[in-house]
């Protein structure tokens, strides 16, 4: 388990120089979220590799920048867009791989859902099978107005998928969805592979790791018993936090807590 800090905190930056930017404040976990088709190349890639190798970073996660629109692409009516994407999102997988990512985030439908769950339980699962042949893993995030919101929800995801089921924990996204994290995060803490961390306040929820009144301590006491292996990325809107210090700050907090 490692702390670390995503590229789309400094959104919107240039990945490459963002990815330079944590490497200069000494983070040596990241998660890279491409941002551009023209990102999502073997070329970009090996790019951004060559910069992580440079500061000694490991990049852990991927994060495709056509997220906002896997509802209509992946959990649409139209079947053949579906396969036809889904062959799109191999190349997303390939780059995920060169950089030495081992997840991918996935977000899914938003809400109102416009197919049966079965289907989208379904669809999901060929993801993740198109992403095995790479390495990596294909893992939901729970996303505020996404069907993935809802913990009821996941727990119908999880007993369709069973084994292959993955989730991406997100505070903020739990916090936006009404949802308290700790309870949350401990039903499904033996499916998490990846925590987004961040903070939050009665009037903000998504201020830097240390600043808010999120019980830290007590999250990672459940990782801890979950035996949770992955990993603790920062990920936070820009205007969550002022000079890009505070993310070394923010980072500096978890692993003094993480002892």
């Amino acid at each position: 388990m490692a702390f670390g800090v995503s590229t789309s905190c400094l959104y919107p930056m240039p990945t490459e120089d963002a990815l330079r930017t944590l490497g200069a404040l000494g983070v040596k976990t990241c998660e890279i979220f491409l941002n551009a088709p023209s990102e999502t190349t073997p070329a970009f890639a090996k790019e951004l590799r060559r910069i992580a190798d440079g500061y000694g970073m490991r990049i852990v996660s991927a994060h495709p920048f056509s997220s906002f629109a896997e509802g209509y692409m992946f959990f649409g009516e139209y079947e053949r867009r579906f396969h036809d994407m889904l062959d799109a999102y191999r190349r997303h997988f390939e780059v995920a791989a060169l950089l030495g990512a081992k997840l991918s985030v996935i977000h899914g439908a938003r809400l109102p859902l416009k197919i049966p769950e079965r289907l989208y339980c379904e669809r999901f699962a060929a993801l993740n099978e198109a992403a095995k042949p790479f390495g990596l893993i294909a893992a939901q995030e729970n996303v505020n107005r996404h069907i993935s919101e809802s913990p009821a929800f996941l727990r119908r995801m999880r007993a369709a998928l069973g084994p292959d089921f993955h989730l991406v924990f997100d505070i903020k996204q739990a916090v936006r969805a009404g949802f308290d994290p700790l309870p949350f995060y401990r039903e499904f803490a033996a499916e998490t592979l990846h925590l987004h961390v961040s903070d939050h306040t009665a009037q903000r929820d998504c201020v830097a790791p240390g600043t808010g009144d999120f019980d830290f301590s007590a999250l990672l006491a459940a990782t801890k018993d979950a035996g949770y292996r992955g990993d603790w990325i920062i990920e936070l809107y820009r205007a969550g936090f002022g000079a890009p210090a505070e993310l070394r700050q923010a980072l500096d907090y978890l692993e003094a807590l993480g002892g």
